[in-house]
């Protein structure tokens, strides 16, 4: 296999990382912790876990490049608070709908970014991943007049701040070991996640002595730092563009993990939507070596 295609299969492995972490999440309410909490355990959890990786490896700790983990780090942690804020409002097929605005959202940042128009098969892709997450949402039975502003607003940010921690993880950074990155994002994740969410869990037993360390650990594990890791070598040599369009395998993962564990139904009509968003990512995929070696042929804004 070409190495071209490496980079691709990298971003969908972090992204099928993250699709299992809403099933853990919901595995932890089941025994008896709040979203709130989980999701504080999955950033001290992922920081812990990033110092051990990186202690492992013996390695100059270098804050060279500090100045571009910092943003990464908040955007992680601002996804995962902006996306719970927005189930409290919203149903929870459709707030994956608005978290899965990040595809066209990716690739806009992307279009500015590079001054750069994406090329016909992303086209092709985002029209497919719009067609299906939909249905495979189960969004079409949903009342949406009875929305509230509040979780339009917070699912849209949590799509917007999802795009942008694509984006900044994206930059390469080779004064920075991939290690250090993950200390540096891991540590800014855990610092923005304790402002706002419940901290108070590391000092008052909940997190170690009542057991949800087990659920941080997994959370923090697939939703810190296999993403982190993969994305940081990934994005930087496919760009935002296509990581925002092969990034969409999270939500059939997440339905298939959510099928195993936790026994949920799934209609034939959200099946069907998984299959078009699969196509999607499918059709992305083959143009990978054109786009990683043909860069130079895309048309441009000048």
């Amino acid at each position: 296999m070409s190495k071209l295609y490496f980079y691709p299969l990298f971003v969908v492995i972090g992204a099928c990382s993250y699709g299992v972490v809403s099933t853990i999440i919901k595995l932890s309410m089941l025994d008896g912790f709040s979203a709130s909490e989980a999701v504080t355990s999955q950033f001290v959890m992922g920081f812990m876990l990033a110092v051990c990786i990186f202690a492992v490896q013996r390695k100059k700790l270098k804050i060279s490049g500090i100045k571009n983990m910092i943003p990464v780090g908040i955007l992680t942690g601002m996804t995962n608070i902006s996306y719970g804020l927005s189930l409290n409002y919203l149903p929870a097929s459709l707030a994956v709908v608005l978290l899965f605005q990040f595809t066209w959202i990716g690739m806009l940042i992307s279009c500015i970014a590079k001054r750069q128009f994406p090329g016909r098969a992303e086209y092709v892709s985002i029209l497919l991943l719009f067609v299906g997450t939909i249905p495979a949402a189960g969004l079409m039975d949903v009342d949406l007049t009875k929305v509230p502003l509040q979780g339009w607003l917070w699912g849209l940010g949590a799509a917007v701040c999802y795009s942008l921690f694509l984006f900044f993880n994206g930059k390469a950074n080779p004064t920075m070991t991939t290690s250090n990155r993950l200390v540096m994002v891991s540590f800014f994740a855990f610092i923005t996640t304790a402002v706002f969410q419940t901290p108070q869990i590391v000092w008052d037993g909940t997190l170690f002595s009542d057991g949800l360390w087990i659920y941080g650990l997994a959370l923090g594990l697939f939703g810190m730092i296999l993403p982190v890791y993969l994305f940081s070598i990934s994005i930087p040599k496919i760009g935002l563009s296509k990581s925002s369009i092969l990034s969409a395998v999270e939500l059939p993962v997440a339905m298939m993990v959510s099928v195993i564990l936790l026994n949920e139904m799934v209609t034939l009509l959200q099946m069907l939507g998984v299959v078009i968003i699969i196509l999607g990512i499918f059709i992305s995929t083959l143009s990978g070596k054109r786009m990683l070696g043909n860069e130079n042929k895309e048309r441009s804004f000048n």
